[in-house]
């Protein structure tokens, strides 16, 4: 296996932890910041109200999003199989 190889299978995996994890990190961060902008706006300093928001939001996008992210990481698996037939 050459280095090139290695580092196209590790740009492969990188763009999919990407793919994967960009809608719950982007949506969590901007329901944070509102939800921090609120606290500050009315002094309300309570730490379940960022979590509990942040865990509903995650468990909707899990739910809608999860078909779309196993068939990333199915594709991804895909690849690195046939990558697997064809190096020697």
């Amino acid at each position: 296996m050459s280095i090139s190889l290695t580092m196209e299978i590790m740009q492969a995996a990188a763009a999919t932890a990407i793919k994967i994890g960009a809608p719950i990190l982007i949506l969590s961060l901007i329901i944070g910041l509102v939800i921090a902008v609120f606290q500050a706006a009315t002094q309300i300093h309570e730490q379940t109200l960022t979590f509990v928001p942040k865990l509903f939001i995650t468990a909707i996008i899990l739910i809608m999003a999860g078909p779309w992210m196993m068939e990333v990481m199915a594709d991804f698996t895909y690849y690195i199989f046939e990558l697997m037939l064809t190096v020697h």
